[in-house]
């Protein structure tokens, strides 16, 4: 990949092969569709979406997707999610199989509930 930091989520997904590229498109377009008012961004050089505050961040690496929701979000699907490798916020989603897609979007929808109850409260 390109050492330079991505202009945009377009840019960022451009760097990879085809095969790679439809995967990130894939969660892309899941995190759109359960997030439609979300904004998208790179940061940590990474896409990322946000509403009341950061939703999900996604990257492509060697041998996985690596996607971080967050620890809450990865706690709440943790039986769903004890298939793959991950950490207390993150989870790799290996290239060789097909997404969680409607994983994904579930996931995305619970970061929307929570980042919309902690901007109620303030």
């Amino acid at each position: 990949m390109n050492k330079k930091i991505p202009q945009d989520i377009d840019d960022y997904v451009g760097r990879f092969p085809k095969e790679v590229r439809q995967l990130l498109t894939q969660m892309r377009r899941t995190t759109r569709r359960a997030a439609p008012k979300a904004k998208e961004k790179i940061s940590y050089g990474i896409p990322a979406f946000t509403l009341n505050g950061n939703l999900i961040y996604f990257a492509a690496f060697k041998n996985h997707i690596g996607f971080y929701p967050g620890a809450a979000a990865v706690a709440a699907c943790k039986r769903e999610l004890s298939v793959y490798k991950g950490a207390k916020g993150s989870v790799q989603f290996p290239l060789d199989q097909p997404l969680p897609l409607a994983l994904v979007a579930r996931i995305v929808k619970f970061r929307v509930k929570q980042n919309s109850s902690k901007k109620k409260k303030k």
